[in-house]
């Protein structure tokens, strides 16, 4: 079951396919320092910061998933995409997985490149265009926002469960008997009950900043609907 962990160890997924996905993670942080920096303002650059330790500290609790004999916690894509955007979330995600793997040995060094491209680069992705999706069709009320955090959280850990899987394909060190579907099957059968966890976190955390600094909520002022415009009185008509 150590196979099955968000954070790869060393000698999992071989040199040359490690080595291409941290040149991949290189340019797309690249491009998220760039883009990011539009969106930084007195607001957002603050809550990076908070948002970059909240998703550490909460990381060191794990909660069990008994029916498959492991444990997981919050990846923290969907949070940070939420609060702070999808350009600086995937940069507050990153810099948690460099410390992780630094200073606590949480996924090989070596392999740093797969875990930002899982969990911080296709997991914050999926999690801000599930979050784009269900903001314009749901009600940006408490519960709307809830649903809408809950179910972008969970799904977004599946999906970055399913990059790892691509990943092992490519370059996986031990022969799986061409059972790639069962490894597909097992990754996402065990990470949408980790997600159940994350949404559950994700989905308390936004809705407790939203009621009391709902300016703070990127996801409320970057999605908002185009403002209709007004039309003039015509004829002494109002």
């Amino acid at each position: 079951m150590e196979t099955l962990a968000m954070h790869i160890s060393n000698g999992i997924i071989d040199g040359p396919v490690a080595a291409v996905f941290a040149a991949f993670a290189l340019a797309a942080l690249t491009g998220c320092v760039l883009r990011g920096r539009r969106d930084l303002d007195d607001r957002l650059a603050p809550m990076a910061g908070l948002v970059a330790a909240f998703i550490f500290a909460v990381q060191m609790l794990n909660f069990p998933i008994f029916t498959a004999g492991v444990s997981g916690h919050l990846l923290g894509g969907a949070l940070a995409a939420m609060l702070v955007g999808p350009w600086v979330g995937a940069l507050c995600v990153s810099v948690v997985l460099v410390v992780q793997a630094l200073v606590f040995g949480d996924g090989g060094v070596a392999m740093l490149g797969l875990n930002i491209t899982n969990m911080a680069l296709l997991g914050t992705a999926a999690a801000y265009v599930l979050i784009a999706v269900l903001l314009r069709v749901l009600p940006r009320t408490p519960a709307g926002l809830a649903v809408t955090g809950f179910v972008a959280a969970m799904l977004s850990v599946v999906v970055a469960s399913q990059g790892f899987v691509l990943q092992y394909w490519l370059g996986g060190t031990t022969d799986l008997g061409g059972n790639l579907a069962g490894l597909a099957g097992t990754m996402a059968g065990v990470h949408l009950l980790i997600g159940i966890g994350e949404g559950l976190i994700t989905a308390t955390t936004v809705v407790t900043v939203a009621k009391v600094r709902p300016d703070l909520v990127y996801a409320l002022r970057g999605l908002r609907p185009a403002a209709v415009p007004t039309v003039p009185a015509v004829g002494g008509v109002r």
